[in-house]
């Protein structure tokens, strides 16, 4: 059995709404001004989501053991439901009462335009969700509330355990000296090619600068793979052809969770990033960040047919 991993983030719901028509031809940009619009909205549906609910789910798919570390609202019965019935532990999932779970309203129109609303709710208040005392073997600190990723960070490096830092859409929260900061106390990074740019930026120092202070750097390249940077050499690691494409949302949770879980099971970190791929690669072919489910033995197909290793018996 794979050691426990404590996943840190959010949890949240995410309502998707079709209009079957076009934004542009219902917005008149000499109106702008007194936006008074309504779209009638004749498909929708909700979806399980957050970057820690889908890390973890991903995880559980491999046969991992992750830990979502979240703060949720009176409204997140069934999503602590439905992890319970699937034996993800529930056990660091804290209710805040008088709040609802994050969740994110979108509206897409014919064109793939999207007009969307958050809502933080819980979200908010999770650098109350103390996880001093717990134990791990790998954890992630991924997007959430800043205050509650510094706070998760600080009580990582504190315990001893070794964590990835996932930027993804917390990058607008983060300045250069935010980002060195959490860096000084991460093993690892991850972040898609965009970020890795944004934060050369901010921080003034390359990729290459910045592994060299840490155990790994692994930048996703979507249908190019992924680059790692470990130990003073950068590996391009090959990309897996999807299935399909047909929905991107939670790709990079699902490749987090496949990095975790080769970590977790002992191995070298060019296998744990080719597994990563393939999660992603699986991921993309299903609408929604948490309705695929292939079996543990599909996934050992696909990675066995991509890169010639198996998962752990």
């Amino acid at each position: 059995m794979t050691a426990s991993v404590l996943v840190c983030g959010s949890m949240a719901f995410d309502t998707i709404a079709v209009f079957e028509g076009r934004f542009k031809e219902h917005i008149l940009a000499d109106r702008i001004q007194s936006l008074s619009v309504s779209f009638l909205v004749p498909t929708m549906r909700k979806e399980f989501g957050g970057c820690a609910g889908n890390i973890a789910y991903n995880l559980k798919l491999l046969g991992g053991q992750p830990v979502p570390v979240a703060t949720v609202g009176d409204d997140a019965a069934d999503y602590i439901e439905r992890f319970n019935k699937l034996q993800i532990d529930t056990s660091r999932l804290r209710v805040m009462p008088g709040t609802f779970t994050a969740q994110c309203f979108i509206t897409t129109d014919l064109d793939d335009s999207q007009i969307a609303a958050f809502h933080p709710g819980a979200m908010e208040l999770s650098a109350q969700n103390d996880l001093t005392g717990a134990k791990a073997a790998w954890a992630i600190v991924a997007p959430d509330a800043k205050a509650g990723m510094f706070a998760h960070a600080e009580r990582l490096h504190a315990a001893g355990i070794p964590f990835i830092f996932d930027l993804g859409q917390a990058m607008p929260l983060f300045d250069g000296a935010d980002l060195e900061r959490m860096l000084g106390l991460a093993q690892v990074l991850t972040v898609n090619d965009y970020e890795a740019g944004v934060i050369e930026q901010r921080t003034g120092r390359s990729m290459e600068q910045i592994a060299a202070q840490m155990q790994a750097v692994v930048v996703t390249r979507g249908a190019q793979g992924s680059t790692l940077l470990t130990e003073g050499t950068t590996v391009q690691v090959p990309p897996v052809q999807a299935a399909a494409v047909v929905d991107p949302t939670g790709c990079g949770d699902s490749h987090r969770a496949g990095l975790l879980y080769g970590l977790t099971s002992g191995w070298n970190w060019l296998d744990s990033c080719r597994l990563a791929n393939v999660m992603g690669s699986i991921k993309i072919a299903s609408r929604g960040p948490q309705n695929h489910a292939p079996s543990r033995a599909e996934i050992d197909a696909q990675l066995r047919a991509a890169y010639g290793i198996s998962l752990p018996a």
